[in-house]
């Protein structure tokens, strides 16, 4: 099976490849999440192979702010999204006439990774957290042990997603209250694989990303538990989003589809076989599937065309897997 964690410029034309010189009639144009993108990629890959090439697939990596600003536009098909929504982009959209179906796929665990010789942050609290990364922070907290006094005389180095991220969106938002408040001297990518990177060869850093990336990447970086709502510290890990002890970092992933894009039958069929097999592809990728019934009543919805989304505009945060399915299928 293909890395699902890859990053790849060429993944643009990845679902063609299988037809060589085949001239494409029918494009389908993803963007958006670079948490989702690789589910969307593998999907796209396997669909390739079932459909021997005859649909181009596109998936850029814009982050879900990118995405979402071109879905709103009319400009791709399909939005991968890290977080739900928004109200301003929910008011574009109907501006340009654009009706969407919101579509979870999977959940996620937003980890918090330090660098391996990083001995004593090995349990952070929410609190502690906000004082690293609160907007007053700001050239101010640049040492470990300003965090806690019997951590050592350590420079601090940040890294984390870009601005357009709902990666960042969410992270800002359960942590510092409010999404997009975030001090800003900090290594910000869209790119995983770079902040990866940049923990890993700083013994004084600190980061944050995808459950998967993290996963992907024990070798380079290692993961701090979280004081969760209920004042426990718990690992990030797939078994802890799916009970619910991991928060509130533990998050839905989506996908939006353009209602009118699903008319298209090379869409319909996509979106179909999206869902005929998330369960397997998600897994692979080492995000955390939604339960097997999920999906079945998930394509019912994508079929009746059922329009809008079940947040309101908002993010949600410390949802659970259980209420996101019973507000998407009710």
């Amino acid at each position: 099976m293909f890395n699902l964690l890859k990053r790849s410029a060429m993944f643009a034309v990845v679902a063609g490849a299988f037809a060589g010189s085949f001239v494409h009639a029918q494009t389908i144009k993803i963007d958006g999440s670079s948490t989702v993108g690789p589910i969307s990629e593998a999907v796209a890959e396997e669909f390739g192979k079932e459909t021997k090439g005859a649909i181009k697939i596109t998936v850029g990596i814009s982050g879900t702010g990118g995405g979402m600003k071109k879905f709103v536009r009319g400009e791709i098909d399909i939005c991968n999204a890290s977080r739900p929504i928004k109200t301003a982009e929910i008011e574009q959209a109907k501006a340009a006439g654009i009706e969407f179906i919101e579509v979870p796929v999977a959940f996620d665990g937003l980890t918090v990774v330090v660098n391996p010789e990083n001995t004593w942050a090995t349990k952070l609290t929410p609190a502690q957290l906000k004082l690293i990364w609160e907007e007053s922070a700001q050239g101010k907290i640049n040492n470990w042990k300003q965090i806690d006094a019997s951590f050592p005389d350590q420079a601090l180095k940040l890294y984390g997603p870009g601005t357009d991220s709902g990666t960042f969106e969410y992270f800002t938002e359960a942590i510092n209250k409010k999404a997009k408040s975030s001090r800003g001297d900090y290594t910000a990518s869209e790119d995983d694989n770079v902040l990866v990177q940049g923990v890993g060869g700083d013994k004084g850093a600190l980061g944050y990303f995808g459950l998967a990336y993290y996963l992907e990447n024990k070798d380079k970086v290692k993961s701090v538990e979280i004081q969760n709502n209920e004042g426990v510290f718990v690992a990030p890990s797939a078994e802890a989003v799916k009970a619910g002890t991991y928060n509130p970092l533990a998050r839905p992933l989506f996908i939006y589809v353009n209602k009118a894009s699903i008319a298209r039958p090379e869409v319909k069929q996509f979106i179909e076989f999206y869902l005929d097999n998330a369960a397997e592809l998600v897994k692979e990728a080492e995000f955390v599937p939604l339960p097997d019934s999920a999906y079945p009543e998930l394509k019912k919805r994508v079929e009746a065309g059922d329009t809008g989304t079940v947040f309101g505009g908002k993010e949600q945060i410390g949802m659970t897997i259980e209420a996101l399915i019973a507000a998407e299928t009710k």
